[in-house]
């Protein structure tokens, strides 16, 4: 056995494309339009995964978007998304900058959570052993929920 992806539906693609491609750092490496179905999947790669991605379809992320409208609940039973980042406090600052919300700030120089715009959980891990607590991080209240 061996993973493959994580499946999440999402109401606005453009929007979705932006927050996990241009603010998050995935890439599209797939592509389905399927009219008679009436709905697209993108499947995404981290950038380090791309390469694997592209010659075994693992490990991904699909965007599942339906052309007919339709409300999604999403639950904290899903539990989140997890990548793994070179320097959390970078990438965090990168995503604030964007107009991301840090839910939980990476107080202890490791894990940060953020949500997309469908609601979903991300867990963002910094790559190795934790970096040293820094400032405004280490001090910032968690927003809302994960």
């Amino acid at each position: 056995m061996r993973y493959l992806h994580t499946m999440v539906r999402v109401r606005d693609i453009e929007q979705s494309l932006n927050f996990y491609c241009k603010q998050l750092g995935l890439e599209e490496v797939r592509r389905v339009e399927n009219e008679q179905g009436r709905f697209t999947l993108v499947f995404l790669a981290a950038p380090k995964d791309k390469r694997q991605a592209a010659k075994t379809r693992a490990p991904l992320l699909e965007l599942t978007y339906n052309w007919d409208a339709e409300e999604y609940n999403a639950g904290r039973n899903f539990g989140h998304l997890a990548y793994c980042v070179e320097n959390i406090y970078t990438f965090c600052q990168s995503l604030q900058d964007a107009g991301v919300v840090i839910n939980r700030p990476p107080r202890d120089g490791y894990m940060a959570f953020v949500r997309s715009p469908d609601g979903i959980s991300i867990e963002l891990l910094q790559a190795g052993e934790p970096l040293p607590k820094q400032e405004p991080w280490a001090s910032m209240p968690n927003t809302g929920n994960w």
